[in-house]
């Protein structure tokens, strides 16, 4: 399998990050339509900066989100866009969520990057450079 990537005018890049985030105090409220809902805002968002949503998966009270997003815009920009967004529409749109909790989201995510190449090869190749 070859290995995708994407450019802009100034770089070139692989950039995946596995993302996942909770509403406020972690209650069950993504669901009854919101989850469907949520899916639509999330892609129209990843769409509007050029990130590509790999994956993407609403449970209850959590979000799970593979995103492919430029370096120079970078993952908090988006899962800030994304929440923030997200979190406005979703309230108008369901006002009973605006009854059971002060904000949507907790102010916290958990991001880690995937893919690429293992850790003992980067290691290796940089470790190479020296004696090119």
């Amino acid at each position: 399998m070859r290995r995708q990537f994407k450019s802009n005018n100034n770089i070139v890049y692989s950039c995946k990050y596995h993302v996942v985030w909770c509403p406020k105090y972690r209650r069950p409220v993504l669901k009854d339509g919101v989850d469907v809902r949520l899916k639509e805002i999330l892609f129209e968002v990843a769409r509007e900066r050029r990130a590509e949503i790999i994956e993407l998966e609403v449970m209850p009270d959590h979000v799970h989100l593979l995103v492919e997003v430029d370096p120079q815009f970078g993952i908090h920009r988006l899962v800030k866009l994304m929440k923030g967004r997200s979190s406005r529409i979703l309230r108008q749109e369901f006002p009973w969520l605006r009854l059971r909790l002060p904000t949507l989201w907790t102010n916290s995510y958990f991001v880690a990057t995937v893919g690429g190449a293992p850790l003992a090869t980067l290691r290796e190749y940089i470790e190479q450079q020296k004696y090119v």
